[in-house]
């Protein structure tokens, strides 16, 4: 296989979700395209990457910062659902049944990966909570092994903090992840969230 072909593939097959029999689809796909499709997909890539970047409040991405949301004036703004990735968001956002703000952790708890509280954006949601008014925290980390473990230890960090914290309902199965549900297996976990303060 020529080097470029072969050096595509692999970095198709990088991505999530794409072993090497769809890297290497993918890949002849983009060769028996015309030239200007595999133009417009590698500039779409390089302006997300110049243009995309955190927003300094809830750590999604956006082109703008703040984001759309963080400064709408019709959001519910003492309420905030707290997810793993960006992409969460935008499962809660299709459902239509949720009007707060989002703080997106940027992954979860994973002792045994180095992946530790300090490197998730838990501290900047913690001084979120002292300085807005935010009535109540919903934790939608997904229902795992170790979203259950990062959803505790906010929960415990915040033992001391008079906030409602909720959980979204475990009709989402545990070992799932948000992202692969429908809208409205995410809507009614959302409507059935649980009290999660440890008795």
């Amino acid at each position: 296989m020529d080097k470029p072909l072969e050096e595509l593939i692999y970095r198709l097959s990088r991505l999530p979700g794409i072993g090497t029999k769809t890297a290497r689809r993918l890949s002849y796909f983009l060769l028996d395209s015309p030239p200007e499709e595999a133009e417009q997909l590698a500039m779409a890539i390089q302006e997300a990457r110049e243009k995309i970047r955190e927003c300094s409040i809830c750590h999604d991405y956006t082109d703008s910062d703040p984001c759309s949301i963080c400064k709408s004036e019709h959001r519910d703004r003492t309420v905030i659902c707290v997810v793993e990735r960006p992409q969460d968001v935008q499962v809660m956002e299709a459902t239509g049944k949720y009007n707060g703000l989002y703080h997106v952790l940027h992954g979860v708890i994973v002792p045994e990966r180095g992946i530790v509280p300090q490197k998730l954006r838990i501290k900047e949601l913690m001084e979120r909570l002292k300085h807005e008014p935010i009535k109540e925290l919903i934790l939608a980390t997904n229902p795992t092994k170790d979203g259950d473990m990062t959803a505790r230890y906010i929960t415990r960090t915040l033992a001391d903090v008079d906030i409602h914290i909720t959980r979204i309902a475990h009709g989402i199965p545990v070992g799932g992840d948000l992202e692969y549900y429908d809208e409205l297996t995410v809507a009614t976990a959302l409507a059935h969230r649980t009290d999660y303060r440890e008795k």
